[in-house]
């Protein structure tokens, strides 16, 4: 059903900012910065960026633009673009389950920012000596109650504002949020490149490397892939997460354009993340050990990389900082805000194809869905105490590699082959109409000559990754 006329953003700046914030995530601060350093450095940046215009653009500019078209999620978006196609329409129900499994586990992270932040600005982890500070977080993960109020405040906070509207709830919010944090990295980043010691950290990030590109683990082609990887990924491609935000924006601009922009705002917040992680731990370690030391003895890998950088390396940097309450707290203000963005843009995925699913109003869409979302969550907030002697994945693997391995490695990239086959082939909705859609407005367009790129370059390279990712997961280990 579809009884509910079609809301819209209220302006071009709330569609890049909302569709940002989509992007823009918890994998930008504490993936990006540790994939860059361990792969040559502003080499990695470099190849990085190659692949973010030659994969994610394409990819990105064909969800907006299969949004826009139909104005309808992806649960009815294929039937409306190629109704004589219905075995496309499969995709949307995965869609659907895609940003849901995607919501099981990241409002649980969500959760652990707003925690933090508490801690920081209540000064109850401030004063911690490292061995507390690891115990800290040790001993979060060990409470369920406590996880579980945490993830049920994020969530009923973010529909919430979901239930004021597009344009009164997720659209203001979302602009003033996106604006304050792009605020806080610059300031962080300014003060963060001064520190004591943190210039090795810059040197370590920035600095072309071509020896550390050559010896990468797995060689070169492993980097490329690598970087390939992390440009595709970044854009948060393949659930219909972007065709939604398509669906709400108006025809006044080409969408290959407004693609370029959302990447260079989700590249920006990359970029500067490393920019406050590198220096302040290298100022960290200035009395000791440095980074390539660390680096080689294959530590690096716990200190500046997932929760063991954000949630105990950190918290270490900031607590003997001149100021480093308040630098922390900023800190923590900052990492919320970058994981509710994405919060409040997936649940507002979810309910719009609820929405068109059963024709609910907002509000009641908004309270269903708040509370299939909590209680979808639980395996993961459980995983890690009541559960934790489940490893799904094997080693010490638990609920929350489970889900994020079948969005990431899963979900993600056989999403995005499906788009790209679908926008331009005629077994879908075809070439001639994803480009008349696409160059709709104006700014750049897309030309001929890249109709070949995009029909078999573009699939065989989300093919590829997908397959590796795979082999990554399941072959066999060296």
């Amino acid at each position: 059903m579809d009884n509910q006329p079609r809301e819209s953003l209220g302006s071009r700046l709330g569609f890049l900012l909302l569709s940002a914030g989509c992007a823009i995530g918890l994998g930008n601060v504490w993936r990006f910065p540790w994939v860059v350093g361990k792969n040559g450095g502003a080499f990695f940046v470099l190849l990085y960026l190659v692949f973010l215009a030659l994969l994610g653009l394409p990819v990105l500019t064909m969800e907006f633009a299969m949004g826009r078209a139909s104005r309808k999620s992806p649960l009815h978006m294929y039937g409306a673009l190629a109704p004589e196609k219905r075995a496309w329409s499969w995709h949307g129900p995965a869609c659907l389950a895609g940003n849901y499994l995607l919501m099981m586990f990241y409002t649980i992270v969500c959760g652990w920012m707003v925690l933090y932040f508490a801690k920081f600005a209540t000064g109850t982890i401030s004063n911690l000596d490292p061995a507390g500070v690891d115990a800290a977080f040790d001993g979060m993960l060990a409470d369920p109650v406590t996880l579980c109020t945490a993830t049920a405040l994020v969530v009923v906070l973010a529909f919430f504002i979901l239930s004021m509207g597009l344009q009164g709830g997720v659209e203001r919010v979302t602009k003033g949020m996106m604006l304050l944090l792009l605020f806080m990295m610059a300031v962080m980043a300014v003060h963060n490149c001064f520190l004591e010691g943190g210039a090795k950290g810059l040197a370590f990030y920035l600095k072309p490397d071509v020896d550390r590109f050559l010896h990468a683990k797995g060689g070169p082609a492993r980097v490329c892939a690598e970087a390939m990887n992390q440009a595709f990924f970044t854009l948060s491609l393949g659930i219909g997460s972007m065709a939604i935000f398509g669906s709400y924006v108006g025809r006044d601009r080409t969408l290959l354009g407004e693609s370029a922009t959302v990447a260079c705002l989700d590249t920006f917040v990359a970029i500067v993340a490393g920019l406050i992680i590198f220096p302040a731990c290298s100022a960290f370690l200035s009395g000791g050990t440095t980074l390539a030391e660390l680096r080689a003895s294959g530590q690096a890998e716990a200190v500046f990389s997932g929760p063991g950088l954000i949630f105990k390396t950190l918290p270490k940097v900031f607590n003997p900082m001149p100021g480093g309450r308040i630098w922390g707290t900023l800190f923590f203000v900052f990492m919320t805000f970058a994981a509710f963005s994405t919060v409040l843009a997936v649940c507002e995925n979810i309910l719009a194809m609820t929405m068109d699913r059963h024709g609910w109003t907002r509000q009641k869409a908004c309270a269903v869905c708040c509370g299939l979302v909590f209680v979808l969550s639980l395996p993961c907030a459980l995983g890690f105490n009541v559960l934790s002697g489940f490893h799904p994945l094997g080693g010490g693997s638990n609920v929350l590699d489970l889900e994020d391995f079948v969005v990431s490695y899963l979900l993600l990239p056989a999403g995005s082959l499906l788009f790209a086959l679908f926008c331009c082939h005629r077994f879908g909705w075809g070439w001639e109409n994803f480009v008349a859609e696409a160059n709709t407005g104006r700014g750049p367009k897309i030309r001929p000559w890249m109709r070949f790129y995009c029909a078999w370059i573009v699939p065989a390279i989300i093919l590829g990754i997908f397959l590796l990712g795979l082999w990554d997961k399941f072959g066999p280990k060296r």
